[in-house]
Parts: structure tokens; C-alpha cells; sequence
């Protein structure tokens, strides 16, 4: 932990009132599909300054129980898809140290400096995975972003283990790649 970071969280309790711990547990029942609904929460509801609720939202983010029930919820019902996401996880997290996996309410980042795989488990036969490869073609397995938006650039529709093929690890290689 930084110098920085942790004379913040010696500051909290003076400068926001509360310990960084309680500021967990108050956030524990809330369910923020992005950081700056956290963020936005604490400055309107509880009155905290930018750079302490952006890092109160940021380190309550790091109880790996949130993240793992956020995983299982998404799973629930679409249990025959979980194996797809155990096995691209270590695939992504092998590209480099920088990879950083953010579980959110219906899907699950996987982040460099920025997003470049997203993994969302869509219908309960098949995950979407999206990709950030702005210069590539589509093709009829990578297809356009569809409901991903601007947020990805193409998606892949996974419905087996077998989908996690040498074609698609490259892809997800080359999005890391573009992600730095």
C-alpha cells in the first residue's frame, strides 16, 4: 500500500467521520453497477469530499466476498455456463501483472489501463464475450458489439468450454495488447 493510501485512510475518520470499515459496511448492502454511482452515493448522501469517496468506493471494491458473490449471482440459474468464465479467467490473467478482473451486478471487466475483455453471461445458454479491437473486421464469429455499445467493440457468443479455442485467446491477447 502507497505512503499516500494509507495516510488517506489514517485521515478518513477526522476528514468523513467514519473509519474505513464502517464506510463498508454502509456500502455492503448497495449494489452500484459503476464506480461513480458509489462515488456519487457518499458525496450527496453522506457529504464526503471527491478523492475520499472515490478511494472508500475503490477499497470497498477489494472484499473479494463482494466479488464473489457478485460472480455467483450473476451464475445463478446459468450454472452450465460457469465453467466457460473459470476457464477464460486464467487465461486473461496470464497476459501480464497489470490485469485486473472487476466483478460488477452483470458482468465481469477484465481491465489494463483500460477495459478490454467483458464477460457477461447472457441468457442461460450462452456468454457474450466482448472485446475492445477497434481496428478489426467483423467476421461471423466476432461479430459487432450488439448490446455492449460503445463499451466493446465486437462480441463473441460462447455456449461451450470448447468456444475458448486458440482463435479466441488470440483475440483477447491482441485486445490486451491494444490496452496499454
Amino acid at each position: 500500500m502507497s505512503d499516500a493510501l494509507q495516510t488517506m485512510i489514517n485521515n478518513m475518520p477526522e476528514k468523513t467521520g467514519k473509519p474505513l470499515e464502517e464506510w463498508k459496511k454502509i456500502l455492503k448492502g448497495k449494489a452500484f453497477t459503476k464506480h461513480s454511482e458509489g462515488v456519487n452515493f457518499l458525496k450527496k448522501e453522506h457529504g464526503v469530499t471527491h478523492g475520499f469517496a472515490n478511494t472508500i468506493i475503490t477499497l470497498s471494491k477489494e472484499d473479494t466476498n463482494a466479488d464473489e458473490d457478485l460472480i455467483s449471482t450473476q451464475y445463478k440459474g446459468k450454472e452450465n455456463l460457469f465453467p466457460i468464465y473459470e476457464k477464460l479467467l486464467p487465461i486473461v490473467k496470464s497476459f501480464g501483472n497489470d490485469v485486473t478482473v472487476t466483478p460488477k451486478k452483470g458482468s465481469v471487466s477484465i481491465i489494463r489501463k483500460r477495459q478490454f475483455v467483458l464477460i457477461k453471461p447472457a441468457t442461460k445458454t450462452r456468454i457474450d464475450l466482448g472485446l475492445k479491437l477497434p481496428e478489426k473486421s467483423t467476421t461471423d464469429r466476432l461479430g459487432d458489439s450488439g448490446p455492449f455499445g460503445t463499451m466493446c467493440t465486437h462480441r463473441v457468443q460462447l455456449t461451450s468450454v470448447d468456444d475458448v479455442d486458440n482463435e479466441l485467446i488470440g483475440w483477447m491477447q491482441e485486445a490486451y495488447n491494444l490496452a496499454d
